[in-house]
């Protein structure tokens, strides 16, 4: 019995690179990932201060801290991934840096914020959502000017985990972004170059 034949896929045209695109497109390009940028840290900073955390610390709070972490890191290798994947990728790791640096630092904002309301003593004095994520950036750029700082050991301890994290952050993470953008736009080239060679 003959074998049907299969119809071959047509094959998808790559998008042209950036430098290739006429400038009003770039224009364009660009706009709209600074758009994205400025709304995706406008929803994140939203979120922290319109979020419910006025209630005590509690081992289910400590539970759901722990998983938002991990939810964190899961959406730092789903970010990478799509950078690698984007037909523009440089663009797409500015976004996913937009995305990355806000939460991290509203994440640990979230843990002073909660760590005051349960105890005033954690850091002095009482604290508002913006002095816990004054006090959050204020440690991730190194700053340190020492108006607010961590006085039990518990509040130490989690500011020395943001120490620390601060250089993954910096090193690791900003590293692998930077590695997803080469190998996109490697992906892109060796797409190319296998679309010309089958036409």
């Amino acid at each position: 019995m003959p074998e049907a034949a299969v119809p071959e896929k047509p094959h998808q045209e790559a998008a042209p690179s950036f430098d290739q695109l006429p400038r009003r497109q770039r224009r364009k390009l660009v706009l709209r990932s600074f758009l994205r940028t400025i709304a995706t840290v406008a929803v994140i900073v939203v979120i922290y201060f319109i979020a419910p955390l006025d209630h005590a610390m509690s081992p289910s709070t400590i539970i759901e801290l722990v998983l938002l972490a991990l939810a964190f890191f899961a959406m730092i290798g789903w970010q990478i991934w799509r950078i690698t994947q984007s037909d523009y990728p440089t663009l797409r790791a500015v976004e996913a840096l937009a995305f990355i640096v806000p939460t991290y630092l509203v994440l640990f904002a979230t843990i002073y914020y909660l760590m005051n309301h349960a105890n005033q003593a954690a850091f002095g004095s009482s604290q508002t959502r913006v002095d816990s994520l004054y006090f959050s950036t204020t440690v991730f750029t190194t700053v340190g000017f020492g108006d607010i700082s961590a006085k039990t050991q518990a509040a130490r301890a989690i500011v020395l985990c943001q120490m620390v994290l601060d250089l993954v952050i910096l090193g690791l993470v900003v590293r692998l972004v930077v590695n997803a953008v080469k190998i996109g736009q490697k992906r892109r080239t060796d797409d190319g170059d296998t679309l010309n060679a089958v036409s």
